[in-house]
């Protein structure tokens, strides 16, 4: 049940933040659960919950069709990348780096307010403009956000939101819808991956994947009602409360 209502929790969150990860990745490590499994696991189970967190912003996505199919490449090509990374480096390296991990992906919901408050003075101070074609480096930034969405992904569309709110002159519900799709392409090419040549718990993944699908369509509505403050300081507390875990 705890799995399953993290999924739920990482589904809505992801679809409004982009954290999920955060609750869920711990969650399973408090299970017993290997560092490696659970990561892997965890990025198949999110796949539903990323898509429905897309559907639910489908309005959003009106007029992007070619702006998605260009950065989705990028993603593609990332998250392959990140995922490659996971599988070929010992489990060790993986056990080192995501305490690091993680404590970036706190850091980065912890300044997302700021991110986002900088990047609304820059749509007042510079009207959107449809008609202005999206800067170059947003194909390798999207490129390199799903390289660490392969391989990790806490934080991601947090990642991806400042990425493409400073680049593209968009609002940014349209561009959350945007990360949405993105972000689902990340997990779900890595997700393909993991299932041919990884060790998958499959009780976990369709657990988080149940509980992702519902979390997604309460992050696409009433999700965004909710204080982004109480959001953002369940994700810092639990992410804070792995890496106590992993430094015992």
């Amino acid at each position: 049940m705890a799995i399953l209502l993290a999924g739920v929790a990482a589904g809505a969150i992801n679809t409004v933040v982009g954290s999920g990860t955060l609750i869920t990745f711990p969650t399973l490590l408090a299970f017993g659960v290997p560092p490696v499994v659970a990561n892997v696991s965890n990025n198949i189970g999110l796949v539903p919950g990323s898509i429905s967190g897309a559907i639910g912003y489908r309005r959003e996505l009106a007029g992007q069709k070619a702006r998605v199919l260009r950065l989705a490449s990028a993603s593609l090509l990332g998250g392959l990348v990140g995922a490659v990374l996971l599988l070929v480096l010992p489990a060790g390296a993986f056990e080192a780096i995501v305490p690091v991990l993680i404590g970036l992906g706190v850091v980065l919901v912890v300044v997302q307010p700021r991110v986002s408050a900088a990047v609304a003075r820059r749509r007042a101070a510079r009207p959107v403009d449809g008609d202005r074609p999206d800067p170059w480096w947003t194909w390798p930034a999207t490129s390199l956000a799903g390289v660490y969405g392969g391989y990790f992904g806490a934080a991601q569309g947090v990642i991806l939101m400042g990425l493409l709110g400073i680049g593209i002159e968009e609002s940014l519900q349209r561009l959350n819808a945007v990360k949405n799709i993105l972000a689902a392409i990340v997990n779900g090419v890595a997700g393909l991956l993991f299932v041919v040549v990884a060790d998958v718990d499959w009780r976990i993944v369709a657990l988080i994947g149940v509980g992702a699908v519902i979390g997604g369509q309460v992050g696409a509505t009433v999700g965004r009602r909710l204080p982004p403050t109480v959001l953002r300081a369940v994700i810092v507390v639990v992410g804070l409360t792995a890496l106590v875990s992993f430094a015992l």
